[in-house]
Formats: structure tokens, sequence, C-alpha cells
């Protein structure tokens, strides 16, 4: 009877799953087109303009952003569930021993992971708040918004396979590097303390000996506290980043980009942070940029800053990084981006 009992529960926990992922599934693939409706349709905004793109924009990312991130949370916590606390400790602990390895997998991960920066931020802190190395996360990071097959195939199409291919080893060094240092520095007294207070905490016994609807409500509990401490910083986020969607003065920046000036490289870094698109939205900038005189390195580094150090992301990345760790990935992140402009400028 107990065995009939657990294994008709078991069916309902997994019917229950069954019937949230069909309804994840569903309001992720269309978000857009309502998105879109909603947008030009209902509120009547006009198509290409500043404001109706720029509301269409914060439409769609803020529950795009939040879908991830729940459900990214609710399946890594799924996950957990079935290793014990120092059986997870014992896994990491090895992998972390084997200096880069493992900062190499996460940024390997980040490049056919197809996310914008503020879209990897929900696996970031799925990873950090599992225990993964901080070095490793940020790897992860810094990989997924400015490395991916868009990007690949726009540089291809635009500049052909040299700059395409040193865009791809320039990208993934900075990931692999920069999350090196982070690691080395130890700086997790920088995380919040809200994410190590939620990580998990096995029972002393065997985790596999939980039942589904047990490792369910770990997971849904788990994701409520977590969405619950950062969904207004994602607001923020792409508030900001919806404001700014779209608005590049080209003429300005060309003006900057072409001068020979040391000087060029870093002012280019400087004023894409503050910007937020994606690879596909700026690359065709970028083309524009060098089309009016913008020098080639120059000109991708500025790409390099708007995809992976974006206000938004940073705002959002604030609720679970204190502002000195904060500082600390822009800075290194920053520094790589400006010598891989430097060097693009030099070989190209």
């Amino acid at each position: 009877m107990i065995e009939d009992s657990s294994a008709e529960r078991n069916t309902q926990t997994f019917f229950i799953l069954g019937l949230a992922a069909v309804a994840w599934y569903v309001a992720y693939a269309f978000l857009q087109p309502v998105t879109e409706y909603v947008t030009f349709d209902l509120l009547r905004f006009e198509r290409g303009t500043h404001l109706g793109e720029s509301v269409a924009f914060f439409l769609y990312d803020v529950p795009k952003i939040l879908l991830l991130l729940s459900g990214m949370i609710f399946i890594i916590t799924i996950v957990r569930t079935f290793f014990s606390a120092e059986r997870t400790r014992q896994l990491l602990g090895a992998r972390s021993e084997r200096v880069g390895i493992g900062n190499v997998l996460a940024a390997m991960l980040g490049i056919v992971t197809p996310f914008c920066s503020c879209s990897a931020v929900p696996l970031f802190i799925g990873f950090v708040e599992s225990g993964i190395p901080l070095g490793v996360t940020f790897s992860f990071l810094i990989a997924a918004p400015v490395i991916n097959e868009v990007a690949v195939v726009l540089l291809f199409g635009l500049f052909g396979w040299r700059v395409a291919a040193l865009y791809i080893a320039s990208g993934l060094t900075i990931a692999i590097i920069a999350g090196i240092i982070i690691g080395k520095l130890k700086l997790e007294r920088w995380v919040e303390d809200f994410v190590w207070q939620m990580q998990f905490q096995a029972a002393p016994g065997d985790a596999t000996a939980m039942t589904w609807e047990e490792r369910v409500q770990r997971a849904a509990s788990t994701t409520r506290d977590i969405v619950g401490k950062v969904w207004l910083y994602v607001v923020i986020g792409i508030a900001i980043g919806a404001g700014i969607h779209g608005y590049v003065p080209t003429d300005a920046l060309a003006d900057v980009m072409g001068k020979s000036a040391w000087w060029s490289v870093p002012v280019a870094v400087l004023i894409g942070i503050p910007l937020y698109s994606n690879a596909a939205g700026i690359i065709p900038i970028v083309s524009a940029l060098i089309e009016k005189g913008a020098s080639l390195g120059t000109a991708l580094a500025f790409m390099m800053a708007v995809i992976g150090l974006s206000l938004p992301e940073t705002i959002i990345l604030r609720r679970v990084l204190k502002p000195q760790l904060l500082a600390v990935f822009i800075g290194v992140v920053g520094i790589a981006i400006i010598l891989t402009g430097y060097l693009f400028n030099l070989v190209m």
C-alpha cells in the first residue's frame, strides 16, 4: 500500500511538472508576438520609433529574463537534490583544483549559449547559488553574450574569417583569463550574504532518498526566494536598457573611434558600457561605424563593451554581488577588452 501511494504521488508530481513545463514553453515561445501585438496594436506605438521600440524591448525582456531565471533556478535545484552536500563539495573541489579547466569549460558553455548579457545572468546566479567556484561562473558570464553564433556569422559575413576567428579567440581568452584572475583573488566574501545562505543544504543521509514531491517543493521554494530578491533589479535594469535601446550616435562615435590617438580604444569602451544590445543588434552599428572611418579594433572593443559589460547587466548583478566585486568584474573585463582593441588595431 505504501509503495502504491508513493507511486501515485510521483505520478501526480510528474503530471504537474509536465503541465508547468508546457506552460513555461508556451509563455516563452509566444512572448515576442504577444509583446509586439500589445505594443504596436493595443498601445498603438509606431513601429521603428525610438519610443515604440523601447516599450517593446521592455515588455519583452522583463518577462523573458524572469522566465529564464525561474526555469534555470528550478532545474538546477532539482538536479542538486540528487547530490549530498559532501558529494557536491567533492565534485566542485576536484574541478577547482585544476586551475583553468573549469574556466575553459564554462567559457565553452557560454559560447554555445545564445544569450545576451542580461539573459546570461539567471544561469550565473544559479551557478553561484549552487556553489560553483566564483571565477568559473564569471568565465561563463563573460563568454555567453560576447561570443555566440550570431556574432560569428555576422562578423564572418561583414569582415571575413580572419576577423571572426580573431574575435572568437580574443573573446574566449578574455573570458578564461578574467575568470581565473577573479577566482585567484578569492572574492567570495563580496557575494551578497543571502546567496550563500540559500545554498542547498542536503540531509546528512542519502540525497537520493528524497521523494520527487520533496524535490519539487525544495526547487519551488528556492526559486521563489531567489526571484523574490532579484526581480526588482531585473525590472530596473531592463527599464534602463530599454530607454537607451537603439540609440547610438554613430556619427559622433565614428569621430572618436576613427582617431589614431591612444585614448580612442578606452574611450570607446567607456562609451559602450552604458549602452545595451545583443550581438545581432550591435554588429550592424559596428559595420556602419567602420564604414564612417572608425578603426576596426576600436569598433570591436566598443562592441564587446556593449554586449559584455552593459549597464542593465551590472544593475541586475548588483543584487547578488557587492559593489567591490562588481567593480573588480568591470575593471578586469574592461582592461581585457581594451587590450583586445589595441591588438586588433595592431594586427589588422
